[in-house]
């Protein structure tokens, strides 16, 4: 019997089953990827670095959905508020996968550029260095929770006669329809009027 004509295993297919079954599931094991593509399990290994590895081809899949042109824009404030709306829309495709990512080291050589990129950006804009990730990391905190809270139903409150909660009530029904995107606007920008003022203080202070 000749060769099948397309592989019928590649690092390409492994992720995909591997996000298919963490947006299914939450999660995903070597040997489910094997039994869904119809292969042995060692074949898998042939591929990845285990299930390591597996991991770090799912953030380099996801993280590819963020536009790399948003750290282009200028000033610098407008380059990371458009960051973090295509990070967000990134992850919010797959919310499932946040909390298996958040549980390991970044490796992936893409993902790491473009933090790269992130923290030229803030250089170049004037931050201390002593102030760069603490902003990045406050950023992703918003992000990622907000891209989980995408996910979740509209209403994550449920009111009963047994505990009284008028205040609660009121405030729920003047919230209407979009109260993640609405939540994230308000941190969104109480983390940028925060990064502004950090660098104009800095610019202030020459």
């Amino acid at each position: 019997m000749g060769r099948p004509r397309t592989p019928l295993l590649d690092r390409e297919r492994i992720t995909a089953t591997a996000l298919q079954l963490i947006d299914e599931t939450g999660d995903f094991s070597v040997p489910q990827i094997a039994r869904r593509l119809g292969v042995q399990t060692g074949s898998v290994y042939h591929h990845v670095d285990g299930r390591d590895g597996i991991v770090e081809l799912l953030r380099e899949r996801i993280a590819c959905a963020i536009d790399p042109g948003t750290l282009d824009r200028a000033p610098w404030d407008a380059a990371v508020e458009a960051w973090a709306r295509s990070y967000r829309a990134a992850f919010a495709a797959h919310p499932r996968a946040i909390p298996l990512l958040m549980t390991s080291p970044v490796r992936a050589p893409r993902v790491l550029e473009q933090y790269e990129r992130a923290v030229s950006l803030l250089l170049a804009a004037g931050f201390a260095r002593t102030e760069v990730m603490p902003l990045i990391i406050a950023l992703e905190n918003l992000v990622l929770g907000s891209a989980l809270d995408l996910a979740a139903p509209e209403t994550m409150w449920e009111l009963t006669d047994r505990t009284p909660t008028p205040r609660l009530a009121e405030v729920l029904a003047a919230v209407g329809e979009g109260r993640a995107d609405r939540a994230f606007e308000v941190g969104l920008t109480a983390v940028m009027n925060h990064a502004r003022e950090l660098c104009e203080h800095r610019a202030a202070a020459g």
